[in-house]
C-alpha cells in the first residue's frame, strides 16, 4: 500500500492490539505496534494473570485445612508475601517477553514509545518520530477510575498497584462491590488479612444474578470479610501506624492499607483523538460501528478502550476480526451474545447468558432450574462449602437462556456451558446429555423438575 509508512499503525500492545497487528501482519501488511509500558497490556501485567496467580496462592489456606479430613498430617505453615510476588513477576515477565516474541515472528516493528495519533492518518510517538499510515487501531485499554473523590483520596492504591506492595496489608479496606473488589477481599482474607469491604448497594456485584450475588457475600463473610453495606469512605488520614478512615456510616476504620476499586474508564485521556474528529461517548469511550470503526474511516478501535463487553478474550476476538476484516479481505463481525465470564472469589462464580431478572424482562415466562449441594470434598474436610447451580429457561422455546454457576472450578463450567447454549440447546439437550459421576458438573444434565416457574404477569 504505497504512500504511507505503515498499512497499520497498532497504539497499545494488550491482549487485543497484540492480535490484531500479528494477524494483520500474516495478511500481508507492514505493522508497527506502539507500547510505552510493557508489551501484554492489562491482562498480562496488571490484570486476570497475576490476579489469578494470587487467587491460586490464597486457596492452599483451604488445601491445608482440608488435607486433614483425608488422612494428611500437615504441618505449621505460614505466607511470605514478598515470595509471591517475586514469583509473580518472573511469571508475568515470562510472559511479555513470549508476547514480544510472537510480534518479533510476525515481523511486526515494537515501537516503544507513546503514541498518539496526529491526524487521520498520522501517528506521532514520543520518541520524537511522525508517521503515516494508511489505519490506525486504538487498544489503549482501560484504566482505574479513583472515586468518589474525598479528602486523602491520593492515599488510596488502585489494582494497579495492589499487586506489588512492598509490605503485606494485614489490615485493608477495598471499596467498591465488583468483581475487582470482591476477588481481592477474598484472596486477602485468605492470605490473612482482616478486609473491610465497603460498596453503596446492598449486595456485591452489581448485573450478575440475584442468587450469585447473595452467594458471594455470605461467602465473603464466612472467610471472614467485613461488610460496610450502604457506607463509603469521606476520608482517609495518614497516621503513624497506617490510615484512619472515617466512614458515611459514624465509624472509623484503622488499616495499612486502602484499595480503590470503584471502576474503570476507556484509556483515551491526551491520545490526540480530537485531533482527528474521532467521536467518543462521555466516559471517553470510542464509538465504533459492528466493525469496530470509528466514525474517521481510517481510524479502528478494539478492547475496552470500546466499552463494549470488557473482558481479555472479548478484545483478543475484536482484533481478530477487524485484521481479517480490514486486510484478510473476510469481513467479520463479533457475537456478543452467551459471552461467558467468571469471578474469581473462593468458591468462585461462572455465569453465561442471561440473568433472571434480565430473561424475564426478555421473555417474561421462564422455568427457573436451581440445585445446591455440598461437594464431595466437603463430606470428608467438614468443610460448610455448598454448590449453588441454576438454569433460566425460556417457557415458551425450552431454550436455555442463562447458567449461573457458584462453587469450585465454576468459570471452568461456564466455558463449557456456553457451547451448547450459543447453539441454542433446549433444556431438553441438557437432560438427553449424559452425566460424568461423581462430578459437581453432572447437575447440569440431572436437574429434571424446575425448582419455580414464572409467568408472564409474575411467579405462579
Amino acid at each position: 500500500m504505497s504512500g504511507y509508512d505503515y498499512d497499520l499503525v497498532v497504539i497499545g500492545a494488550g491482549s487485543g492490539g497484540v492480535r490484531a497487528a500479528r494477524v494483520a501482519a500474516s495478511h500481508g501488511a507492514r505493522v508497527a505496534i506502539a507500547e510505552e509500558f510493557r508489551v501484554g497490556g492489562t491482562c498480562v501485567i496488571r490484570g486476570c494473570v497475576p490476579k489469578k496467580l494470587y487467587v491460586l496462592a490464597s486457596r492452599f489456606k483451604d488445601e491445608f485445612e482440608d488435607a486433614t479430613g483425608f488422612g494428611w498430617r500437615v504441618g505449621e505453615t505460614s505466607f511470605d508475601w514478598a515470595s509471591l510476588v517475586s514469583a509473580k513477576e518472573k511469571e508475568i515477565t515470562r510472559l511479555s517477553g513470549l508476547y514480544e516474541q510472537t510480534l518479533e515472528n510476525a515481523k511486526v516493528e515494537l515501537v516503544r514509545a507513546r503514541a498518539t495519533i496526529a491526524g487521520p492518518n498520522a501517528v506521532h510517538f514520543s520518541d520524537g518520530r511522525t508517521a503515516s499510515a494508511r489505519y490506525i487501531l486504538v487498544a489503549t485499554g482501560g484504566a482505574p477510575v479513583l472515586a468518589p473523590h474525598i479528602p486523602g483520596l491520593e492515599w488510596g492504591l488502585s489494582s494497579n498497584e495492589i499487586f506489588d506492595l512492598p509490605t503485606f496489608p494485614r489490615r485493608l479496606l477495598i471499596v467498591g462491590a465488583g468483581y475487582i473488589a470482591v476477588e481481592f477481599a477474598s484472596v486477602f482474607a485468605r492470605l490473612g488479612a482482616q478486609v473491610y469491604l465497603a460498596y453503596r448497594a446492598e449486595l456485591p456485584l452489581r448485573g450478575f444474578d440475584e442468587d450469585l450475588r447473595k452467594r458471594v457475600a455470605e461467602a465473603l463473610t464466612h472467610a471472614g470479610v467485613a461488610h460496610h453495606v450502604g457506607a463509603l469512605p469521606t476520608r482517609i488520614d495518614k497516621t503513624a501506624r497506617g490510615f484512619t478512615v472515617s466512614m458515611s456510616d459514624g465509624e472509623t476504620r484503622e488499616v495499612d492499607a486502602v484499595l480503590v476499586a470503584t471502576g474503570r474508564r476507556p484509556l483515551t485521556q491526551n491520545l490526540g483523538l480530537e485531533r482527528a474528529g474521532v467521536a467518543t461517548r462521555e466516559n471517553g469511550a470510542i464509538i465504533v460501528d459492528a466493525h469496530s470503526r470509528a466514525n474517521v474511516p481510517s481510524i479502528y478501535a478494539v478492547g475496552d478502550v470500546t466499552d463494549r463487553i470488557n473482558l481479555t478474550p472479548v478484545a483478543i476476538r475484536e482484533g481478530h476480526a477487524f485484521a481479517d476484516t480490514v486486510f484478510g479481505d473476510l469481513p467479520t463481525t463479533i457475537d456478543y451474545d452467551c459471552v461467558p465470564s467468571a469471578v474469581f472469589t473462593t468458591p468462585e462464580v461462572g455465569t453465561v447468558g442471561l440473568t433472571e431478572a434480565a430473561a424475564q424482562a426478555k421473555y417474561g415466562a421462564l422455568d427457573i432450574y436451581e440445585t445446591s449441594f455440598r461437594p464431595m470434598r466437603a463430606t470428608l474436610s467438614g468443610r460448610a462449602e455448598r454448590v449453588f447451580m441454576k438454569l433460566v429457561v425460556d417457557a415458551e422455546s425450552q431454550r436455555v437462556v442463562g447458567a449461573h454457576i457458584f462453587g469450585p472450578e465454576a468459570g471452568e463450567m461456564a466455558q463449557l456451558v456456553a457451547i451448547p447454549m450459543r447453539m441454542g440447546a433446549l433444556k431438553r439437550d441438557f437432560d438427553a446429555t449424559m452425566a460424568v459421576h461423581p462430578t459437581m458438573a453432572e447437575e447440569l444434565v440431572t436437574m429434571r423438575t424446575p425448582a419455580r416457574r414464572i409467568a408472564r404477569e409474575g411467579i405462579a
